[in-house]
């Protein structure tokens, strides 16, 4: 397929298409509505389900009943709706189904506004909902990089029979870039002996989240443990740029946040500054060894983000003590400018310079 300008959404959409997800429940909200606008004519016509909800809770539970069958099933919101999907979520993690969720994340906290922002970082990576889970959560910073992981993440659930979540600011399902949709390699069909498909001439099989002896649930528990473990060991992506021993300062950001900061970098290389950058991919699992690795590289960190500092805290607990941290980060749907983030490089540098100059 040759590559076409898309929106961000328009591209998540038919990525989920690409991949044979072919399941969609939802309900409209601002900045991702397009994904709806889009699915609802293409699943038509490739034989898919597009339904819309009365309300994000009613959406995930389809999600969560359409997964029980085995079918690759997804839906997408932003930020307050995906407070409202929580539920759905903790219980399909407890019951092990492959789930996709997509959030487009806006300004908050409350209803906010619909302007771009990353402060659903904790919602994200700290299971947000109730009891002991996670989803493993991917972290695009291009159109094409969103695309290419949508299709990803579908993947990821059946493998691990787990949520899975795509996070983006709005900036990611709203701007406009070239995108390719390539062939996908054949993988192993995933076998669902497990999956509710009606039990004529079989056992019947119970899917299900309910377990009132104690020592069942604590089983569940250790089984999701062990599996966010096999993440971190198999799962954990990155991208380390330009960071050298002799690095004065190491950017960490994610998602549009790292765009913006390759521009800062090209911008201080022709003062002659040294800059790195790392950037998570999957913000969970975290990319623990490979940041403290990039960290001992490096003189000083400057986290960016567009929240008061979500992900800072996962960069402080990593890093520790023993390396200079800083943050630079907007909120309420302002955006850092190259500019912004290279006046505070230059306050970093000049303090390390004139240690009586710091605050």
């Amino acid at each position: 397929m040759a590559k076409q300008l898309m929106k961000g959404n328009e591209a998540i959409a038919e990525a989920a298409i690409q991949a044979d997800a072919l399941n969609y429940f939802c309900y409209p909200i601002t900045p991702q509505t397009e994904i709806a606008e889009y699915l609802a004519k293409r699943m038509p016509e490739v034989g898919g389900v597009f339904l819309q909800a009365e309300s994000e809770v009613a959406a995930s539970n389809m999600v969560y009943g359409a997964a029980c069958t085995g079918k690759r099933a997804f839906t997408t919101s932003s930020s307050p709706g995906i407070s409202l999907m929580q539920e759905a979520m903790s219980y399909i993690a407890a019951t092990e189904l492959p789930a996709v969720i997509v959030n487009i994340m806006r300004c908050g906290p409350g209803l906010g506004g619909i302007l771009p922002a990353q402060a659903d970082y904790f919602q994200a990576t700290k299971g947000g909902g109730h009891g002991d889970y996670h989803a493993l959560v991917l972290a695009p910073s291009t159109i094409q990089e969103a695309a290419d992981l949508m299709m990803d993440a579908f993947d990821l659930a059946d493998k691990y029979r787990s949520p899975v979540m795509l996070v983006g600011d709005g900036m990611i399902g709203q701007m406009m870039e070239p995108v390719e949709f390539k062939p996908r390699q054949a993988k192993t069909k995933v076998n669902k002996d497990w999956a509710v498909t009606g039990c004529k001439g079989r056992a019947p099989r119970i899917l299900t989240s309910l377990y009132l002896d104690p020592n069942e649930m604590e089983k569940v528990n250790e089984r999701l443990t062990a599996k966010y473990a096999q993440m971190k060991r198999e799962d954990v992506r990155f991208e380390v740029t330009a960071c050298e021993n002799d690095c004065e300062v190491l950017l960490v950001a994610y998602g549009t946040m790292a765009r913006i900061c390759k521009s800062v970098m090209a911008a201080l290389a022709d003062e002659k500054h040294k800059i790195g950058l790392f950037r998570p991919i999957t913000l969970f699992p975290f990319p623990e060894v490979a940041l403290e690795k990039a960290a001992t590289q490096a003189k000083k960190i400057l986290v960016v983000e567009m929240s008061c500092g979500q992900m800072l805290e996962d960069v402080e607990r990593v890093v520790g003590k023993g390396k200079e941290i800083h943050f630079y980060g907007r909120t309420g749907g302002n955006v850092p400018t190259p500019e912004e983030i290279i006046k505070k490089i230059h306050v970093i540098l000049s303090e390390a310079k004139n240690p009586a100059k710091r605050s």
